[in-house]
Protein backbone atom coordinates (compact mmCIF):
# COMPACT_ATOMS: atom_id res chain seq x y z
CA UNK A 1 0.00 0.00 0.00
CA UNK A 2 1.06 3.56 -0.60
CA UNK A 3 2.08 5.47 2.49
CA UNK A 4 0.58 8.74 3.74
CA UNK A 5 -2.59 8.59 1.60
CA UNK A 6 -4.96 6.77 3.93
CA UNK A 7 -7.01 8.56 6.59
CA UNK A 8 -6.29 7.94 10.25
CA UNK A 9 -8.72 5.21 11.40
CA UNK A 10 -9.19 5.21 15.18
CA UNK A 11 -11.81 4.86 17.90
CA UNK A 12 -13.82 8.08 18.26
CA UNK A 13 -16.20 9.07 21.09
CA UNK A 14 -19.48 10.26 19.54
CA UNK A 15 -21.66 12.14 22.04
CA UNK A 16 -25.40 12.26 21.37
CA UNK A 17 -26.21 15.56 23.08
CA UNK A 18 -29.96 15.01 22.94
CA UNK A 19 -29.90 12.03 25.33
CA UNK A 20 -26.38 12.49 26.77
CA UNK A 21 -25.08 9.11 25.62
CA UNK A 22 -21.61 8.22 24.31
CA UNK A 23 -20.80 5.81 21.48
CA UNK A 24 -17.27 4.57 20.85
CA UNK A 25 -16.98 3.69 17.16
CA UNK A 26 -14.07 3.30 14.77
CA UNK A 27 -14.03 6.25 12.40
CA UNK A 28 -11.87 8.47 10.22
CA UNK A 29 -13.65 11.69 11.19
CA UNK A 30 -11.32 14.59 11.79
CA UNK A 31 -11.75 16.48 15.05
CA UNK A 32 -9.60 18.67 17.25
CA UNK A 33 -11.46 17.97 20.50
CA UNK A 34 -10.62 15.08 22.82
CA UNK A 35 -12.24 13.50 25.85
CA UNK A 36 -10.87 11.19 28.53
CA UNK A 37 -13.09 8.19 29.35
CA UNK A 38 -11.98 5.31 31.57
CA UNK A 39 -8.41 6.59 31.56
CA UNK A 40 -8.10 6.65 27.77
CA UNK A 41 -8.11 9.77 25.61
CA UNK A 42 -10.40 9.62 22.57
CA UNK A 43 -11.15 12.09 19.79
CA UNK A 44 -14.53 13.70 20.58
CA UNK A 45 -17.40 14.46 18.18
CA UNK A 46 -20.73 15.89 19.36
CA UNK A 47 -23.79 14.88 17.33
CA UNK A 48 -27.39 16.07 17.58
CA UNK A 49 -29.19 12.82 16.81
CA UNK A 50 -28.31 9.14 16.69
CA UNK A 51 -30.18 5.87 16.34
CA UNK A 52 -30.82 5.96 20.09
CA UNK A 53 -32.61 9.30 19.97
CA UNK A 54 -34.12 9.50 16.47
CA UNK A 55 -37.95 9.14 16.48
CA UNK A 56 -37.91 6.61 13.63
CA UNK A 57 -35.74 4.17 15.58
CA UNK A 58 -37.22 4.80 19.02
CA UNK A 59 -40.84 4.49 17.88
CA UNK A 60 -41.80 7.86 19.30
CA UNK A 61 -43.91 9.91 16.95
CA UNK A 62 -44.03 13.63 17.45
CA UNK A 63 -47.30 15.23 16.56
CA UNK A 64 -47.34 18.91 15.78
CA UNK A 65 -50.94 19.39 16.85
CA UNK A 66 -51.86 20.82 13.47
CA UNK A 67 -54.76 19.37 11.63
CA UNK A 68 -54.54 18.78 7.90
CA UNK A 69 -55.83 21.05 5.17
CA UNK A 70 -58.86 18.88 4.42
CA UNK A 71 -59.84 18.75 8.08
CA UNK A 72 -59.52 22.53 8.31
CA UNK A 73 -61.70 22.94 5.21
CA UNK A 74 -64.40 20.59 6.54
CA UNK A 75 -64.40 22.27 9.95
CA UNK A 76 -64.64 25.74 8.43
CA UNK A 77 -67.44 25.04 5.97
CA UNK A 78 -69.41 22.58 8.09
CA UNK A 79 -70.80 25.47 10.10
CA UNK A 80 -72.13 27.35 7.09
CA UNK A 81 -74.64 24.63 6.06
Amino acid sequence: MRKNIHPNYRTVAFHDTQIDQYFFIGSTVGTQQTIVRDGTEYPYMAIDVSSSSHPFYTGEQRSHGNEGRIAQFKRRYRKSK
